[in-house]
């Protein structure tokens, strides 16, 4: 081979290398992306360091929204979870089976103030896509509303009686966050944050530096204006929070009581106390969504209590409550103080 072509090969291998340097600059660059839609019947926001674009991101997401509205929607009349109730098969899925267990140790922990077997409950008091009866016989649903009438076997759910039926609406949002958030993870990203409807997960930092931030929602009856009034701001991450209330989801009955969409399933009846919201911070968002519940149904004093006895195993929590005077107090975990923006005149439990 003459110098002539010898240079020439040089040339062209030199530009390859160039060429697919370039290229592999292009494919790693990374950039903080928000994506924006709506997932579960409420808003999706995420904001992830990423390669990829925002619409790829979206289109996985639509994804994980129609696989868990297949399995678990109670509006979906041929979701699986439908089907159970009705009793057209006992077959269930990951996603079932995970809940359920999931629902069964919190159960357990609650001493059956949280409970999925309440869905009767919900429809009679109309915050299941139902219209409310009028004068609901409590009594009788009771007969077929507790979590020791459900067990699963090989695969399969089994009712004590066939008119048991499951409600996942207080823990299936939060699941939902944690599979966006694993999928996320599994696109090889590790700053971001997953919002559902106020149900969060993060992990890593914000573009600016440090930690997430999220916000407490003032829980004043008929606040529906998600994130417009924010009480408290509380830095985060690799977690997950959520925050439960009865100031969104009620209504006022004929003899002028509050009915809220907390149902304390040990009486049946709506459970309505002092602790105005339950917001709870977790290793994972179902854990989150569920506890919050069932801090919900215990009410203000009980809620303490189990707070300060889960406060070791990760879970966290801040407590808005109605004072003497009318006016908010604030209980929160003492090891969630460094995460809160303000905290004078609070009580640490």
């Amino acid at each position: 081979m003459n110098r002539k072509n010898i240079f020439r090969n040089i040339r062209f291998f030199s530009l390859c290398i160039m060429v697919a340097t370039v290229a592999a600059c292009r494919n790693t660059h990374t950039a903080y992306v928000d994506v924006d839609g709506q997932m579960l019947g409420t808003f999706l926001h995420i904001t992830a360091e990423t390669d990829r674009p925002a619409s790829e991101i979206y289109d996985r997401m639509m994804e994980v929204d129609a696989e868990a509205k297949k399995s678990m929607s109670i509006f979906d009349e041929e979701s699986l979870l439908n089907r159970i109730n009705r009793n057209q098969t006992d077959s269930i899925d990951r996603h079932i089976a995970f809940n359920l267990e999931l629902a069964g140790r919190i159960n357990a922990i609650s001493d059956g103030a949280y409970d999925v077997t309440v869905k009767p409950l919900v429809e009679a008091y109309g915050f299941a896509a139902k219209e409310r009866a009028k004068n609901p016989d409590i009594d009788s649903i009771m007969e077929f509303v507790g979590f020791d009438k459900v067990r699963v076997e090989n695969g399969r759910l089994k009712k004590a009686d066939p008119r048991v039926q499951i409600d996942f609406n207080s823990i299936a949002k939060g699941y939902v966050v944690d599979m966006a958030a694993d999928l996320l993870e599994q696109m090889g990203i590790d700053n971001y944050i997953v919002d559902i409807g106020g149900e969060v997960r993060c992990r890593g930092n914000r573009e600016k530096g440090g930690p997430w931030r999220v916000g407490v929602e003032t829980p004043f009856d008929g606040n529906q204006m998600p994130g417009a009034y924010v009480q408290q701001v509380i830095s985060l991450t690799d977690c997950a929070f959520a925050t439960s209330g009865n100031y969104r989801r009620y209504y006022i009955d004929e003899q002028g009581r509050k009915v809220a969409h907390t149902v304390d399933p040990r009486t049946g009846r709506s459970a309505v106390s002092d602790l105005l919201s339950a917001t709870v911070v977790a290793p994972t968002c179902a854990e989150a969504d569920a506890f919050g519940t069932m801090f919900m149904a215990l009410g203000k004093e009980k809620a303490i209590a189990k707070a300060r006895e889960l406060e070791r195993n990760g879970i966290l929590v801040y407590f808005i409550t109605s004072g003497t005077d009318g006016s908010f107090e604030v209980y929160y975990s003492e090891a969630l103080a460094p995460s809160l923006k303000r905290k004078e005149g609070f009580h640490a439990i």
